[in-house]
């Protein structure tokens, strides 16, 4: 085996190329709090492991020349297109939260996600906790290596990025367009809640002026807001489950459709 991979070096390099692309940009696996040196580790890993099963003939061209460059740059846009799709599903729920978190009063409680690698309000960093256990135990990163990366190094090639090139186009911008139905739709019972607490206040501060609204709406919104957290925990579970299979759904049927580069 190791014999082998030294003769196909250069095809050895393109695989574990695709397979560090796919991992800078993928949900968790891109969080600055995973040391480069362990995501180096597990590109070299899943290319040893993709090795055998790779199309080789797919990648012949004269070794470390200026197509070789091409052909380089190509496998690391492919890994970073999938990396990113993956990372745009995994956003609906942190952004779900930012959906009601101004509406229940911690719109100002904006502190950096170390697994998002941005400002987000507290409730966009709880959910993305959840999410991620979730992505665990729906079996994500067996999907992720399984599904994504091996599926795709049979599926497509750097030249699938010219001759397919509508549909990596159609899977980001479903991808985007799914971000944030999702997140509606995960937050809309909470918001929805929310709303008519604040509509509630509005018609208690006119039917009794002397109540202060501003002092006495924020712990009553938190109030609401959390017991329903807590009651429809097990349905946003769920959810985050269902979006999550329906992204890599989704991806599966784009290299199968996208099949034809090799």
């Amino acid at each position: 085996m190791l014999a082998e991979i030294v003769a196909n070096a250069p095809i050895f390099l393109l695989i574990a190329v695709r397979a560090l692309a796919l991992i800078e940009t993928a949900p968790l696996l891109s969080s600055d709090s995973v040391p480069q040196t362990a995501k180096v580790a597990l590109a070299g890993f899943a290319a040893f492991a993709a090795f055998p099963s790779a199309p080789v003939e797919a990648w012949r061209v004269p070794d470390y020349s200026l197509s070789f460059v091409f052909l380089v740059m190509g496998e690391a846009l492919i890994g970073i297109i999938i990396g990113f799709y993956l990372t745009m599903v995994f956003s609906a729920f942190s952004s779900a939260g930012q959906f009601f978190a101004l509406q229940m009063g911690f719109g100002a409680s904006e502190t950096y996600d170390p697994l998002a690698q941005m400002e987000n309000p507290v409730m966009g960093q709880y959910l993305n906790l959840i999410a991620m256990l979730t992505f665990l135990t729906v079996g994500g990163f067996q999907k992720l290596f399984l599904g994504g990366f091996f599926r795709s190094l049979q599926s497509i090639s750097a030249i699938s990025l010219i001759s397919s090139r509508d549909d990596f186009l159609s899977l980001l911008i479903g991808g985007l367009s799914s971000l944030f139905v999702d997140a509606l739709v995960i937050s809309m019972p909470i918001l929805g809640t929310l709303f008519l607490v604040s509509v509630s206040m509005g018609l208690l501060s006119k039917a009794a002026p002397q109540i202060n609204i501003l002092t006495e709406g924020f712990p009553i919104s938190i109030t609401v807001a959390f017991s329903l957290i807590l009651a429809t925990m097990p349905f946003l579970v769920g959810a985050f489950a269902r979006v999550i299979d329906l992204g890599f759904t989704r991806l599966a049927d784009f290299l199968a459709l996208a099949g034809t580069g090799i």
